[in-house]
């Protein structure tokens, strides 16, 4: 059993794997959740929803392996769900993790969640659901891209940041503004997510760009091979709309406009590929802005299990430091009573 010690608890130590889609994040971090005798908890916006579960690439609980997956599976597609509802339950099960004692291992590729866990959110108004509705509305009769135009006209540094298909993040800032008459992009800029709870591990994997992209194509392939069509008409089915937030994620856009026959099942897979692709360079923009994030390479012939072997001698050495921190810090006599009574 692997348990850390009160003195490195004391310097609440977080361990994130962060990086883009299609790299090897999930293997990787079974096998590192495996081995610290921990759970993984996941950091991914898509994979909060109940159903969505091939074109999230979810793993099935067989492929867990006995390794609890937090954070997922936490509402439906039709409830809203934002960054600070996740921090506000990830912060539970960690500390949950500390009072076991136990390394809290954060798994994902939702650069959002994890700055907002690691840095705190910004002092931004409540939800609006009457203001949100009324928006969605407008989009729907004037267009898809009418958010994003809206958004470009009162907060326009904000706007190139975002995807004019990211209505969730679009309609959030247009609600900030209409409720505070203040520009989200200020009030990040001012906060500048500046809390430090957590003494961090921060470890980014990447790919060679081609091998990154075969990755991926070969994802997008095996989705359509495990039902992602059949998954979506279910969704459909049920009455979750084609124009919803979640309904907007990958896969399931592209696989509606396929179900709804603006073009071929060929296309939507050409689609799917080209879109995730996009995808996966935007979450690398965003985490090379992480600061202190270490870089790992990783290489077609690198087995997960091996990788992980190499990142636990890190993770050592960081929980070892934290150690040997808190004990320089700590009167030795504190430290002998601490000891005594644990």
């Amino acid at each position: 059993m692997v348990r850390l010690t009160e003195s490195v608890v004391a310097s609440r130590p977080l361990l994130l794997l962060v990086g883009p889609t299609a790299v090897g994040k999930s293997e990787i971090g079974l096998r590192l959740a495996q081995a610290l005798d921990t759970d993984l908890l996941t950091a991914d916006s898509r994979q909060v929803y109940r159903g969505m579960d091939i074109a999230t690439d979810k793993p099935a609980p067989e492929q867990r392996h006995g390794v609890p997956h937090r954070l997922i599976d936490l509402v439906d597609p039709d409830e809203l769900f934002n960054a600070g509802q996740y921090r506000r339950l990830a912060l539970r099960e960690i500390e949950r993790l500390y009072g076991e004692r136990r390394l809290p291992l954060i798994v994902g590729g939702t650069g959002l969640y994890v700055r907002t866990l690691i840095h705190g959110l910004c002092d931004a108004p409540r939800a609006d659901q009457a203001f949100r509705d009324s928006l969605l509305q407008k989009a729907q009769a004037q267009g898809r891209y009418f958010l994003h135009q809206e958004l470009t006209r009162i907060d326009p540094e904000l706007a190139a940041r975002l995807h004019p298909h990211d209505e969730v993040k679009i309609v959030r800032a247009l609600e900030v503004y209409h409720l505070s008459g203040r520009r989200l992009s200020d009030m990040q800029q001012q906060h500048r997510f500046a809390e430090q709870p957590f003494s961090v591990l921060m470890i980014g994997l990447n790919r060679d760009r081609a091998q990154l992209y075969r990755r991926i194509d070969e994802r997008v392939e095996a989705m359509f091979a495990r039902g992602v069509v059949e998954e979506t008409e279910r969704l459909l089915a049920k009455g979750y709309r084609r124009e919803s937030g979640a309904m907007k994620g990958l896969g399931y856009q592209q696989v509606a406009g396929y179900l709804a026959g603006d073009y071929d099942r060929a296309e939507a897979l050409r689609l799917l590929k080209r879109d995730t692709r996009h995808f996966a360079k935007r979450q690398l923009t965003w985490f090379r802005k992480e600061p202190g994030l270490r870089w790992w390479s990783l290489d077609e012939r690198d087995r997960p299990e091996d990788v992980a072997g190499r990142l636990l001698e890190a993770i050592h050495t960081f929980v070892q430091d934290l150690d040997h921190r808190r004990a320089a810090v700590v009167p030795a006599s504190l430290t002998r009573e601490t000891e005594s009574t644990s």
